[in-house]
């Protein structure tokens, strides 16, 4: 189950639990790529899960959506199984992609989540693609992308908005601004003080919300689906926001102060503000709270146990997958491929 009741006590702990979720997999994560465990590059979402979370629970199960590189959260917060991530990571047979994608790959296209990319912007197509489906069979899905500040400089970026606009798709276009696109920063990349202004060239409605609070998205991308789904049209929201971590596991971070770092966690972490305004209202206690994050733990650290000890893929396995049709050429080489992946003389 994606969409929450913000309303009830019982949504309310969902949304931590899924924010929690996210912290403590891609914390699991960072560490087990410095211990050489996860190959490839890992990107973390460590500070900015209240924009998946908060999104993804004013979405109906049904509905789409598309990722980036920084995608493990969009995926706990679509409903994806925190094990079969992790085995994803490892490389893994069991993972979502059968260990062939890795990090930056995961897709479960039954869960409505049509994959990370490790292309900058390209998102937003995808999902305007989705959106145009959804419109032509008469559903009330929406599409929605998540992209990152510097992904807004890319054009497929803008064709995605222009044609959504012009076609009037129910679609999302979520920016979120970490305040750096890799190590640079957002005001030297564009012209604009919020680039939710951008929606202005396509006449359509775009706003600024505080990123770190779960509740202003969840607020901001229920009114945009109802939009959508209306057929007025899609929305751009920019989620204000901030990574914790580094652009990636093992950046230097030359370019931002860590003092800086330290005074967006100490007084902006999304996950501890939630949970003092739920404390402070009585819906949860402390002793709760030590609670859930204990669950949480035991999740993620099964999660970290079994993808250990799942098997890799097969190389005879590693030309499955590529086509949904078969294609002849394809099936004669993988049929010549010794078992190490080698090629038979």
């Amino acid at each position: 189950m994606v969409s929450t009741d913000m309303e009830s006590a019982e949504g309310q702990t969902e949304i931590l639990r899924r924010m929690l979720t996210i912290r403590e997999f891609d914390s699991s994560a960072g560490d087990l790529f410095a211990d050489g465990e996860i190959p490839g590059f890992v990107h973390l979402y460590i500070g900015e899960e209240a924009v998946a979370v908060g999104a993804c629970a004013a979405l109906e199960d049904d509905d789409y959506i598309t990722s980036t590189h920084r995608g493990h959260g969009h995926c706990i917060a679509k409903g994806l199984d925190p094990k079969r991530m992790m085995a994803e990571l490892f490389g893994k047979r069991d993972g979502y992609c059968n260990g062939k994608g890795g990090s930056m790959h995961i897709a479960d296209v039954d869960a409505g989540m049509l994959g990370a990319n490790g292309i900058v912007g390209a998102g937003p197509p995808l999902a305007a693609g989705a959106a145009l489906t959804a419109q032509l069979q008469g559903e009330e899905r929406v599409g929605l992308s998540f992209c990152g500040d510097g992904a807004v400089a890319q054009g497929q970026v803008h064709e995605a908005i222009n044609l959504a606009a012009t076609w009037n798709l129910p679609s999302i276009f979520l920016v979120e601004n970490n305040k750096f696109g890799e190590g640079t920063p957002v005001e030297m990349q564009h012209n604009v003080q919020n680039l939710s202004e951008t929606a202005e060239a396509y006449d359509i409605p775009g706003f600024t919300v505080d990123g770190m609070d779960v509740t202003a998205v969840y607020e901001a991308v229920s009114e945009a689906r109802k939009r959508a789904i209306s057929g007025d049209g899609p929305t751009l929201i920019e989620a204000d926001t901030y990574r914790f971590r580094g652009h990636f596991e093992g950046d230097h971070q030359p370019y931002r102060e860590e003092e800086d770092v330290e005074a967006w966690r100490e007084q902006r972490d999304p996950i501890e503000s939630f949970k003092r305004r739920l404390v402070d209202a009585g819906t949860l206690t402390e002793d709760d709270y030590d609670e859930l994050r204990s669950e949480v733990e035991r999740v993620v650290e099964d999660a970290v146990a079994s993808a250990r000890e799942a098997a890799d893929p097969a190389p005879s396995e590693a030309y499955d997958d590529m086509f949904a049709a078969s294609v002849p050429e394809i099936e004669r080489f993988a049929r010549k491929a010794r078992t190490d992946g080698g090629e038979s003389r």
